[in-house]
């Protein structure tokens, strides 16, 4: 039974807090690769094949980075839950990109969204405390 992205990433932050990189950094990362996906998806949808490799191999790097910066061992039944929903998105975007199918990207854009509005409202929770 997986936990809500939103919990994850706010269970993660707080066992997590000394060692993980700033909520900012992080903010910007799922930014970047929701932003990506959706360039990935406008070209597969107007038949660009060239456009959307680049942007989904680019949505998959900051995946990928996402990834090496959990903190297994400070947080690591959490950090695994994180890794499965990262391993997850890269697996639909790359079934996306070898089946040429935009309606792939729909969970995977999903599932980083989700994370981003967890971690979107610890960010507002830490600068509340400031």
């Amino acid at each position: 039974n997986p936990m809500d992205p939103r919990t994850v990433a706010q269970a993660y932050r707080q066992d997590s807090l000394e060692n993980a990189p700033p909520i900012k950094i992080v903010r910007l990362l799922y930014e970047g690769a929701i932003r990506f996906i959706d360039r990935a998806d406008a070209q597969m949808k107007n038949g660009m094949k060239p456009g959307y490799t680049h942007w989904i191999a680019r949505a998959d790097a900051i995946v990928n980075e996402l990834r090496c910066c959990l903190e297994v061992e400070a947080a690591p039944e959490i950090s695994g839950e994180l890794d499965r929903l990262y391993l997850f998105v890269q697996a639909r975007m790359s079934k996306a990109l070898v089946e040429k199918n935009p309606a792939l990207l729909v969970d995977a854009r999903r599932i980083l969204a989700t994370l981003l509005e967890g971690w979107m409202q610890i960010e507002f929770q830490t600068i509340g405390r400031a």
